[in-house]
């Protein structure tokens, strides 16, 4: 019988990594959400948009299957920089996440009628999100807060 290098410490810091990295990039996306209501409709408009609760609700929700995907990538993350400090390795699982998300969003009858710009604004918006959240695990685990697997 083998034994498993999955303990229970080590679970503990997997869910401390993916409540961090859904925190984070929960945060960072209803930020751009907000900054980009704010830009379209102006400020006035949106307070009074956020009031109601379809707008709020609408926010809360995108923020939270942000939550979501960023904790799901800071678990792959951790994985993933475990052995070596590749920063290939480490940009790949950025991108991988930007673009199954950020093309994900997309309508592709829709962006091929608007030149690919909804490709792009919407796999931007993703590497913002990724990317951040990406440097925030890497500042938590160099202040030892957080832990690669294996740590």
């Amino acid at each position: 019988m083998t034994s498993s290098r999955f303990t229970d410490a080590e679970r503990l810091e997997s869910l401390k990594v993916a409540i961090a990295g859904g925190v984070c990039a929960g945060a960072i996306s209803l930020g751009i959400l907000v900054v980009n209501r704010i830009f379209v409709f102006g400020f006035e408009v949106i307070a009074l948009t956020l009031a109601s609760g379809m707008a709020t609700l609408t926010l809360l929700v995108n923020a939270g299957i942000a939550g979501l995907s960023g904790a799901l990538f800071a678990l792959v993350y951790r994985y993933a920089i475990r052995q070596d400090k590749n920063p290939q390795l480490n940009m790949g699982v950025v991108l991988a996440f930007t673009l199954v998300r950020g093309l994900a969003l997309v309508d592709a009858g829709s962006a091929i009628a608007q030149n690919g710009w909804p490709f792009l604004s919407a796999c931007g918006e993703s590497l913002v999100i990724f990317g951040l959240t990406a440097l925030v695990l890497n500042f938590a685990l160099q202040q030892q807060w957080l832990k690669t697997f294996g740590d």
